[in-house]
Protein backbone atom coordinates (compact mmCIF):
# COMPACT_ATOMS: atom_id res chain seq x y z
CA UNK A 1 0.00 0.00 0.00
CA UNK A 2 1.28 3.53 -0.96
CA UNK A 3 1.91 6.22 1.58
CA UNK A 4 0.25 9.40 0.45
CA UNK A 5 1.09 13.26 1.93
CA UNK A 6 0.77 16.49 1.38
CA UNK A 7 3.80 18.14 -0.44
CA UNK A 8 6.12 20.38 0.90
CA UNK A 9 8.47 23.11 -0.10
CA UNK A 10 11.26 20.46 -0.46
CA UNK A 11 9.23 18.32 -2.74
CA UNK A 12 9.22 21.13 -5.28
CA UNK A 13 12.64 19.59 -7.46
CA UNK A 14 11.08 16.32 -7.60
CA UNK A 15 7.63 18.31 -8.55
CA UNK A 16 9.24 19.42 -11.44
CA UNK A 17 11.13 16.05 -12.42
CA UNK A 18 7.98 14.34 -12.41
CA UNK A 19 6.39 17.19 -14.00
CA UNK A 20 8.81 17.30 -16.90
CA UNK A 21 9.07 13.45 -17.08
CA UNK A 22 4.86 13.49 -17.45
CA UNK A 23 5.71 15.84 -20.87
CA UNK A 24 7.83 13.42 -22.44
CA UNK A 25 6.18 10.72 -22.24
CA UNK A 26 2.85 12.28 -23.76
CA UNK A 27 5.49 13.74 -26.76
CA UNK A 28 4.38 15.64 -29.52
CA UNK A 29 4.74 18.80 -30.39
CA UNK A 30 1.86 20.45 -27.79
CA UNK A 31 3.49 18.49 -24.89
CA UNK A 32 6.97 18.70 -25.68
CA UNK A 33 7.75 21.48 -28.69
CA UNK A 34 10.79 21.62 -30.26
CA UNK A 35 11.41 25.32 -29.39
CA UNK A 36 10.65 25.10 -25.55
CA UNK A 37 13.67 26.29 -23.40
CA UNK A 38 13.64 25.27 -19.69
CA UNK A 39 12.20 28.38 -18.35
CA UNK A 40 8.99 27.12 -17.81
CA UNK A 41 10.63 24.53 -15.30
CA UNK A 42 11.10 27.94 -12.89
CA UNK A 43 7.89 29.06 -13.93
CA UNK A 44 6.42 25.56 -12.72
CA UNK A 45 8.60 25.49 -9.26
CA UNK A 46 7.50 29.09 -8.36
CA UNK A 47 3.81 28.33 -8.87
CA UNK A 48 4.03 25.36 -6.81
CA UNK A 49 5.92 26.80 -4.41
CA UNK A 50 2.61 29.00 -4.36
CA UNK A 51 0.63 26.21 -4.39
CA UNK A 52 1.39 24.22 -1.82
CA UNK A 53 -0.21 26.83 1.06
CA UNK A 54 -3.34 27.32 -1.18
CA UNK A 55 -6.84 26.42 0.01
CA UNK A 56 -7.84 25.00 -3.72
CA UNK A 57 -5.31 23.06 -4.40
CA UNK A 58 -3.88 19.54 -3.20
CA UNK A 59 -0.57 17.99 -4.32
CA UNK A 60 0.02 14.65 -3.18
CA UNK A 61 3.19 12.45 -3.58
CA UNK A 62 4.28 9.21 -2.86
CA UNK A 63 7.91 8.74 -1.81
CA UNK A 64 10.52 6.61 -3.44
CA UNK A 65 13.99 5.08 -2.53
CA UNK A 66 15.42 7.86 -4.96
CA UNK A 67 13.34 10.69 -4.93
CA UNK A 68 9.16 11.04 -5.40
CA UNK A 69 7.72 7.87 -6.52
CA UNK A 70 4.59 9.64 -7.64
CA UNK A 71 2.75 13.08 -7.05
CA UNK A 72 -0.76 13.79 -8.21
CA UNK A 73 -2.77 17.55 -7.88
CA UNK A 74 -6.24 18.47 -8.12
CA UNK A 75 -7.72 22.13 -8.17
CA UNK A 76 -10.72 23.33 -7.03
CA UNK A 77 -12.25 25.80 -9.19
CA UNK A 78 -15.48 27.75 -8.75
CA UNK A 79 -17.80 29.03 -11.53
CA UNK A 80 -20.83 29.86 -11.56
CA UNK A 81 -23.72 27.17 -11.09
CA UNK A 82 -26.38 25.55 -13.26
CA UNK A 83 -28.56 22.65 -13.14
CA UNK A 84 -25.65 20.65 -14.77
CA UNK A 85 -23.32 21.96 -11.68
CA UNK A 86 -25.10 22.65 -8.55
CA UNK A 87 -22.80 24.74 -6.68
CA UNK A 88 -20.41 25.40 -9.64
CA UNK A 89 -17.21 23.52 -8.12
CA UNK A 90 -15.31 21.96 -10.71
CA UNK A 91 -12.55 19.92 -9.95
CA UNK A 92 -9.61 19.28 -12.20
CA UNK A 93 -6.92 16.34 -11.37
CA UNK A 94 -3.52 17.38 -12.97
CA UNK A 95 -0.25 15.78 -13.83
CA UNK A 96 -0.70 12.40 -11.84
CA UNK A 97 2.39 10.64 -12.74
CA UNK A 98 4.73 7.93 -11.34
CA UNK A 99 8.64 7.82 -11.97
CA UNK A 100 9.11 4.83 -14.78
CA UNK A 101 11.65 2.40 -11.78
CA UNK A 102 8.05 2.85 -9.34
CA UNK A 103 5.33 1.77 -11.58
CA UNK A 104 2.90 -0.82 -11.10
CA UNK A 105 2.73 -0.73 -7.73
CA UNK A 106 -0.75 1.32 -6.73
CA UNK A 107 0.64 4.96 -6.23
CA UNK A 108 -1.51 6.71 -9.06
CA UNK A 109 -4.26 4.76 -7.65
CA UNK A 110 -3.26 5.69 -3.79
CA UNK A 111 -2.93 9.41 -4.64
CA UNK A 112 -6.45 9.17 -7.01
CA UNK A 113 -8.30 7.51 -4.03
CA UNK A 114 -7.10 10.38 -2.16
CA UNK A 115 -7.70 13.38 -4.53
CA UNK A 116 -11.15 12.14 -4.97
CA UNK A 117 -12.25 12.45 -1.09
CA UNK A 118 -10.64 15.38 -0.86
CA UNK A 119 -13.10 16.69 -3.63
CA UNK A 120 -15.91 14.87 -1.85
CA UNK A 121 -15.08 16.56 1.40
CA UNK A 122 -15.60 19.49 -0.23
CA UNK A 123 -18.67 19.04 -2.26
CA UNK A 124 -17.00 19.02 -5.91
CA UNK A 125 -20.30 18.76 -8.42
CA UNK A 126 -17.82 17.56 -10.84
CA UNK A 127 -14.12 16.04 -11.55
CA UNK A 128 -12.33 16.58 -15.34
CA UNK A 129 -9.15 15.25 -15.74
CA UNK A 130 -7.24 14.09 -19.33
CA UNK A 131 -6.52 10.95 -19.54
CA UNK A 132 -3.19 9.42 -21.20
CA UNK A 133 -3.62 5.97 -22.86
CA UNK A 134 -1.80 4.58 -20.03
CA UNK A 135 -3.76 6.34 -17.41
CA UNK A 136 -7.45 6.01 -18.81
CA UNK A 137 -8.28 2.44 -17.47
CA UNK A 138 -7.55 3.64 -13.68
CA UNK A 139 -9.69 6.32 -14.15
CA UNK A 140 -12.53 4.38 -15.67
CA UNK A 141 -11.94 2.13 -12.79
CA UNK A 142 -12.95 4.88 -10.60
CA UNK A 143 -16.11 5.62 -11.89
CA UNK A 144 -14.50 8.61 -14.45
CA UNK A 145 -16.46 8.48 -18.17
CA UNK A 146 -16.21 10.47 -21.02
CA UNK A 147 -17.15 13.85 -21.15
CA UNK A 148 -20.34 15.00 -22.16
CA UNK A 149 -19.06 18.86 -23.22
CA UNK A 150 -16.84 19.35 -26.82
CA UNK A 151 -13.36 20.56 -25.72
CA UNK A 152 -11.30 23.27 -27.42
CA UNK A 153 -8.62 25.13 -27.09
CA UNK A 154 -6.97 28.37 -27.80
CA UNK A 155 -3.46 29.76 -27.47
CA UNK A 156 -2.61 33.30 -27.90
Amino acid sequence: MSCVRSAVEDDIAELVRLRALLFETLGGDFFNPSSADDDWRHTLAAVLKEQLAADAVRILVVDGNNGLAACGIGTIEQRLPGPHLRNGRIGHVIGVVTDPAERRRGHSRTIMQSLLDWFREREVARVDLYASPDGEPLYRTLGFVDHPDPSLCWRP
